[in-house]
This record gives structure tokens, C-alpha cells and sequence, in this order.
């Protein structure tokens, strides 16, 4: 019996140990960053919105985007209105964008209007680059000179810390808030210390037309953000990140919008597990080969939930198994351990975040987020097309 129990602690353990671990080492690299390079403020850009039935924002997304601290003759607003049944296009098209309707009942979602737009501006060879912002989005007036200056310097992709434009909504949004701050500014700050890349994020992104002929853009899963920055990393390059310019979309705040959300999030990734982690791993072992291993990384670790599921099992199985065999006392100990390493990593999402005091306090919610995620991970779905989430105003 004891064997049997020590079988069941190494197996909860071993997982739980090397997330938290890999979590903390990110918390302790997660310093704020020197101000990026300055540019010469010469390079010209195509800012893709795509958008899907985005009548009611696409008007406040292009309004946003003139407002970015960049000659305007240096910048072009490009709309791909894909598959529309509403007002998107001709609003765009009133605001000054340039708009490209697509329709295609066969090949639809994000990745294939992407592909669609960035073939596009390649055809006009008038952009050195493009930036990718969804049409939910505030961005921040410096988010094209983050990208010039470390284009002048030699980077060739970059993102933008992506945030909460409506955080303060609701506990939910709040919570929201923290695991991407957690996931999008803690991480990345720390693999941008190492040299690492920090991953396309779906929103903020830039790249340019060079890198976009060397490896092509055919990222068309649920998932495209992270599958066109894995399938970067395997050609052997990297994405800086841009940390002092930042782009803020809404979130949902209800559960089913959010079961939506996630769920194709979600099934994203586990896609991309089952096609992408073997290649990274046989990448890894090459001379350049930290970047794909990190991204092997990123995607064998879960979603923070699931994370924090399985510390808390691990903590109630020890807890437990003391109460009948003190050899289980060290494996309480590695739980707690765990514990604390995650505790740190949440405080410092939390404490980059924003939310204020608000937001600490909403961490009680968190188990209810947990068991949501548990059970949206249990439920039977089906997300294979690009389905607008119903938004919310900030």
C-alpha cells in the first residue's frame, strides 16, 4: 500500500514540481526592462485589423489607431473584413481604412484573413512591416516606434504586452487581468531577458515583410498566434518583446461568452501539442536551440488553473497520507513548496497588473475560476471555426 501511495504522490508531484519551478524562475527574471530603442522614424507600416461583424467597434479601433504617435504618411490602416453580414466594411471604409472584404464559406477563421491581408500589403510593397490588432483594441501611442527601433536593431517579430482593457468590470475580468499579466508580461519579461522568444499573443504583433518570405504565414488552427511563433522559432527565430508599448482588449465577463472563449483557446493548444512538441524537442538539440525547447516548455506547461488543480491535489493527498505514514511528510513538503512558488508567481501577475487592491481581494474567487475551468475542461465540445465572442463595452 505504501508503494501504491508513493506511486500516487510521485505522480501528482512531478508535474506540479516542474511548472511551479519553471513559474518561479520567470518571477524572479520578471524585472522591468530598460526603455526600448529609439527609431528613425522612417519605416512605414500596414496595421491589419481583422474583424469579423465588428460594426459596433471597428469604428473606435481606427480612430485609436490614428491617434499613434507616428508620421501619418509612415502608417496604413488595413481592415480585412472577412465573411461579414453587417455595416463592418463600409464603416472602415468611411473612417479612411483600407478595406479588404474576403469571403470564403470554405476557409474561414483569423488565420486565413491574416493571410489574406498580409498578402495583400505584400502585393502594394509599400509596408516594411505589419501589426496585427484586433478590433476590440486600445492601443498605446508608442506601440509603432517599440516595433521600429528594434526593427532598426535586427529583430524581425516582436509583441506588445497584451492586456485588460476592461479589468475593472467585474471579478471575473479582474482575475482575467492577473493570469494574462501572469502569462503575457511576467513571462515574457523573462524570456526577453534570456534571449528567448516571447510568443505571438494573437494581438500587438508585428512582423516584417523579409521574415514573412522566409517563413511564409500558414497558421490556420484555433490557435494561429501561437502556432506562426512556434513555426518562427523551428526556422531559428525569435520574438522580442516590446514591453513599454502595450495593446488592451475587452474581455467577457459572462460565463457562456467565457466557456467560448476558452474552449477554443484551449483546444488550440492541445492541437498544437500533438503536432508541434515533437518537432520542437528534435529542434531543441541544435546549437540554437534554447528558443525551440522554451517554447516546448510553454506549451507542456497548463493553463494556470490547472496548475493551481493539481498543487492543491498534491497538498490534500499529502496532507492526507501524513495522517496515516510520516514518509509522506516530504512529499507535504515539496506541496507547500509548490505552493509558495505559485503564490509568488500570481502576486507579481497581480502586482504588474493594475487591479489595485480590488483585484487581490477578487483572488478569493479563485477557486470558483478553478472549478469552472475543471469543468469546461470535462464538457464535450466542438470549436473548429472562427465564431465572434460576444463583447462587452469597457
Amino acid at each position: 500500500m505504501n508503494i501504491a501511495l508513493h506511486l500516487v504522490l510521485f505522480a501528482l508531484a512531478l508535474p506540479a514540481a516542474a511548472a511551479c519551478l519553471y513559474l518561479l524562475a520567470f518571477t524572479l527574471l520578471s524585472q522591468q526592462p530598460p526603455p526600448g530603442p529609439r527609431s528613425s522614424r522612417r519605416l512605414r507600416f500596414d496595421v491589419i485589423v481583422p474583424a469579423h461583424d465588428e460594426a459596433a467597434l471597428i469604428e473606435g479601433v481606427i480612430a485609436n489607431l490614428r491617434r499613434l504617435d507616428w508620421p501619418a504618411e509612415g502608417f496604413r490602416v488595413m481592415v480585412v473584413a472577412d465573411n461579414c453580414s453587417d455595416a463592418t466594411a463600409p464603416l472602415a471604409r468611411a473612417m479612411g481604412a483600407v478595406v479588404l472584404e474576403r469571403f470564403d464559406t470554405e476557409l474561414r477563421g483569423k488565420g486565413h484573413a491574416l493571410e489574406h491581408a498580409f498578402e495583400a500589403s505584400r502585393r502594394d510593397a509599400w509596408a516594411y512591416a505589419v501589426v496585427v490588432v484586433d478590433a476590440d483594441t486600445e492601443v498605446s501611442p508608442n506601440l509603432l516606434e517599440a516595433f521600429a527601433g528594434r526593427i532598426e536593431c535586427g529583430a524581425k517579430a516582436m509583441q506588445a504586452h497584451y492586456g485588460v482593457l476592461n479589468a475593472q468590470l467585474s471579478w471575473r475580468t479582474r482575475l482575467m487581468a492577473i493570469a494574462m499579466t501572469c502569462f503575457h508580461r511576467v513571462r515574457s519579461r523573462a524570456r526577453e531577458r534570456l534571449q528567448l522568444s516571447c510568443g505571438l499573443r494573437g494581438n500587438g504583433w508585428c512582423v516584417t515583410h523579409r521574415l514573412l518570405r522566409e517563413v511564409p504565414y500558414r497558421a490556420f488552427s484555433l490557435a494561429e498566434d501561437i502556432e506562426y511563433g512556434i513555426d518562427l522559432g523551428l526556422a531559428g527565430h525569435r520574438i522580442h518583446h516590446a514591453d513599454e508599448a502595450q495593446v488592451d482588449a475587452l474581455m467577457v465577463s459572462g460565463e457562456a461568452a467565457s466557456n467560448t472563449q476558452r474552449q477554443r483557446w484551449e483546444d488550440g493548444r492541445r492541437e498544437l501539442l500533438r503536432t508541434r512538441l515533437a518537432r520542437l524537442l528534435k529542434a531543441a538539440g541544435r546549437a540554437d536551440g534554447a528558443v525551440c525547447l522554451d517554447l516546448a516548455f510553454d506549451l507542456l506547461v497548463p493553463p494556470l488553473s490547472y496548475v493551481v488543480l493539481n498543487v492543491t491535489a498534491l497538498l490534500a493527498v499529502a496532507g492526507l497520507a501524513m495522517l496515516w505514514t510520516p514518509s509522506a511528510a516530504p512529499w507535504f513538503a515539496l506541496a507547500v513548496a509548490c505552493a509558495a512558488g505559485l503564490a509568488l508567481y500570481v502576486l507579481r501577475g497581480w502586482q504588474l497588473s493594475g487591479v489595485g487592491l480590488r483585484g487581490l481581494v477578487d483572488l478569493v474567487h479563485a477557486p470558483f475560476f478553478v472549478l469552472w475551468k475543471l469543468l469546461l475542461m470535462l464538457r464535450p465540445h466542438d470549436a473548429t471555426q472562427w465564431v465572434r465572442t460576444k463583447r462587452e463595452e469597457p
